[in-house]
């Protein structure tokens, strides 16, 4: 009996031994750069090439009845073409043609992202997670989703811990969805107002957008990729994709080496000291070099001086573009050569590598190292979010944690802080409730997606609180509210301005909500990219003037929107305007005879509740302007901080804006006082505190907005007159007064001299500190007695 037992336990150990070891790369305990070393070894030059193809993935899944699964065209892709990732599968807008019925709700959209990981992971060879990247510029891009304020209101909160906190609930839907990577924020500057993706931005300012975008990056990520509650943040675009010539989307950008270092490159450098991991090329050319062939930015500047360890990824078909668009490849090949060897690891698209760089690799125009090096950033941060070890998601969580009413409180928060109040007359603001007859009258009073702007999937109307809703929940049923939308924003061909008027003569105030839109609908023709093809011919037009892909020629009110406003002021009825729109209009007609006016831009889910809680005192407005706002297109560019010298009128008008950057008004009224100014020098170093103090001089309690510029008075190039360095949002109580002290270091007062080194010059330099870039409250002094270098890698 003994022998047979020993004879059982040899068998067993035989067969034990007999049986493959693991792979190193599925040991969850190995050094991830081991394991990433060892699945590279084993990957066919196939496995590595469809590892860097993010593939288009609304298509990728099959919906019959409540039932999701993976689709044929998914099979076929991970089979034959051994894809690593991707894109918007749980978008839906009408590009993709998902609508409420044909698309995913978060529940859905769970089951969706388990199927089709099961399928990579249990039908491929090596079984390799999928990487599934989602639109998250405002909120994810999927139906049922919490929709914030779009990027240019959550600018006007100057409000970084707040954007903190949007950014980790964004990320959470993401990931219990079972996204792994959510494209935002969009740290662009926006200096060219007719451009049409303003509304992605936070403004026309370096410092402004480079803490929005940090806490933005920072909240998305968390502080571990596994927490199951975090995502990678793709930063966009690289770079200075902002300020396109004409403002035509993907233009060409016109700069020196100078101003892209200490004005479009700091935002990002910022991003990667926040710890982001993914930087998505642009579309653009500089200085006749398209973005995504750019040696110089993704390896010169990303990794060799900032030290960028994750992965780039190229825009929609930009690396096809650098052949197509760009025209600097005759092939594919050659395009897809220019990209992989400057620096770009991943392709979103699908089809700018696959068989183009298969191509590239056979005549030998990239390398097998270059290839493993863009591979092996993909895959180690897959398993730096731990996918192979836990590539699914709890399917319960997502219906419970996506529009939860805690973010759903965010959102109206974060839409509260965006407003701005641009024009108080008399205080007209805030409104009594006790009003028994208030007209609600404008094409975006009552338009749900209007509010909404781009980048945003189809959601459900009992989601959605637009203005007019938002009045009618603040009054009793006492108080009549009359609705008339009076005009379309752009169609001319029916209008009812009339009954516009008749509804203002009887009301004591009337409430016109005008602007813009950027919500897209299913008669609008998409290029490949998801832009929109601005219609031209006599059928009826949508909406849309704002938004990727409409681009204006003017900023003024379309349609038949100013008559309409002229009208309803004309009839003697006190006039609030709200605006809700993505870009600066021109406004010059309504500031000189409305006595009160609010910019909402596109203020998301809980807009309609944010702009009620302003109009009726319930909250106190602070929203500062991210971004100048124009009298005329003819002075453009108009931002604030332009190098010196200042530029002089024009014969028609002032060369001024109508209004600054950083302006904003209150209920309350705040005093500085007591500017004291401390500069402490060390070898290769310097301090400078500034203390002030701000009192709220008022009766009602609100926030302001203290901001810093500075000016070097003398440099050794030219630079701006002012340029901000600090700013803190803070409550004050009625009548409440506190420090504030901020704190300048050499990297707030360096510049690039003309041998491009960084220093921090010996002279003179101004602080001025305001409620605006035009309203400067104190101003002193301090001089740096020498000459201070600093690294080339601290931007």
């Amino acid at each position: 009996m003994r022998q047979l037992f020993l004879l059982g336990l040899y068998f067993l150990s035989m067969a034990a031994h007999a049986q493959p070891a693991q792979p190193l790369y599925k040991d969850g305990k190995a050094p991830i750069e081991t394991r990433v070393q060892d699945l590279l070894g084993r990957m066919t030059v196939e496995e590595k090439v469809g590892q860097l193809s993010t593939v288009l993935g609304w298509e990728m899944y099959q919906k019959e009845g409540r039932q999701v699964g993976t689709s044929a065209a998914y099979r076929k892709a991970v089979d034959e073409r051994h894809i690593g990732g991707l894109w918007a599968t749980l978008r839906a807008d009408p590009w993709t043609r998902k609508t409420l019925t044909t698309g995913l709700n978060p529940t859905q959209a769970a089951q969706a992202a388990n199927a089709l990981q099961k399928y990579a992971v249990e039908h491929t060879r090596l079984g390799i997670p999928m990487f599934l990247a989602e639109e998250c510029p405002h909120g994810h891009m999927a139906i049922g989703t919490t929709v914030f304020p779009t990027a240019i209101g959550q600018g006007s909160t100057w409000n970084p811990a707040l954007l903190g906190r949007m950014a980790a609930a964004i990320a959470t839907e993401v990931r219990v969805q079972g996204g792994h990577i959510g494209y935002g924020p969009v740290l662009d500057l926006a200096r060219e107002p007719r451009w049409s993706r303003v509304e992605e931005t936070y403004g026309e300012d370096p410092v402004l957008t480079s803490q929005l975008g940090a806490a933005v990056v920072q909240g998305m990520q968390g502080s571990s990729l596994k927490s199951g509650r975090n995502v990678i943040s793709t930063l966009k675009h690289f770079a200075a994709y902002g300020v396109p010539e004409g403002g035509h989307n993907g233009g060409s950008i016109s700069t020196g080496v100078r101003e892209l270092y200490q004005s479009f490159l700091p935002p990002v450098h910022a991003a990667v000291q926040a710890g982001v991991q993914s930087i998505m090329t642009s579309y653009n050319s500089i200085d006749g070099v398209p973005c995504s062939a750019s040696e110089f930015l993704l390896t010169d500047v990303l990794r060799r001086q900032w030290g960028f360890q994750g992965f780039t990824v190229s825009d929609l078909g930009s690396i096809s573009g650098i052949m197509t668009s760009h025209h600097v490849a005759a092939t594919p090949a050659e395009a897809a050569a220019l990209a992989i060897n400057a620096g770009l690891d991943d392709d979103l698209s699908g089809y700018g590598y696959d068989k183009a760089l298969l191509d590239a690799l056979k005549q030998k125009l990239v390398s097998a190292e270059t290839l493993d090096r863009a591979v092996g950033r993909v895959l180690r941060l897959k398993f730096e979010m731990g996918l192979f070890e836990n590539p699914y998601v709890d399917v319960r969580q997502a219906a419970r944690q996506v529009n939860s009413p805690a973010h759903v409180q965010l959102a109206r928060q974060v839409a509260q802080e965006s407003v701005v109040l641009l024009k108080n007359k008399q205080n007209l603001l805030p409104l009594a409730k006790s009003l028994q007859r208030i007209a609600v009258i404008g094409p975006n009073a009552d338009n749900l997606y209007n509010q909404l702007g781009d980048y945003t999937a189809p959601q459900p109307a009992s989601n959605i609180v637009t203005v007019l809703e938002g009045i009618r929940a603040k009054v009793s049923a006492a108080t009549q509210v009359t609705y008339v939308k009076g005009c379309a924003i752009r169609d001319t061909s029916s209008a009812d301005i009339a009954a516009a008027v008749a509804a203002a003569r009887q009301a004591q105030v009337a409430v016109v909500v005008l602007g813009g839109s950027s919500a897209r609908d299913f008669k609008t023709e998409y290029q490949s990219t998801g832009a929109a093809t601005v219609a031209t011919g006599p059928q009826a037009l949508s909406d849309m003037e704002s938004g990727e892909g409409y681009d204006r020629a003017t900023l003024d009110l379309l349609g038949r929107q100013q008559e309409l406003l002229e009208a309803v002021v004309a009839t003697g009825t006190p006039v609030v305007v709200v605006l809700i729109k993505g870009r600066p209009l021109n406004l010059n007609w309504m500031a000189a005879h409305v006595p009160a006016m609010l910019d909402a831009w596109y203020p998301g889910q809980e807009g309609g509740n944010a702009v009620a809680d302003v109009l009726f005192g319930d909250y106190n407005p602070a929203g500062r302007l991210p971004i100048s706002v124009p009298r005329h297109v003819g002075q453009l560019p108009v931002y604030y901080n332009a190098p010196r010298p200042a530029r002089q009128s024009y014969v028609e008008l002032d060369s001024k804006p109508l209004y600054s950057f950083g302006y904003g008004l209150s209920y309350s009224q705040f005093a500085y006082s007591g500017l004291r100014v401390t500069s402490t020098e060390s070898s290769g170093a310097v301090s400078v505190a500034v203390r002030f103090t701000v009192k709220n001089t008022s009766a009602r309690a609100g926030d302001e907005v203290a901001q810093l510029y500075l000016r070097d008075d003398v440099s050794s190039v030219v630079t701006p007159d002012k340029q901000l360095r600090k700013f803190q949002r803070l409550y004050l109580k009625a009548g409440e007064q506190k420090e504030v002290q901020f704190d300048l270091t050499a990297e707030d007062l360096m510049l690039l001299n003309q041998r491009l080194e960084w220093a921090v010059e010996p002279g003179a330099f101004t602080v001025m500190i305001g409620a605006a870039s035009d309203d400067i409250r104190l101003q002193g002094q301090f001089s740096v007695k020498q000459l201070i270098t600093v690294s080339t890698t601290a931007l």
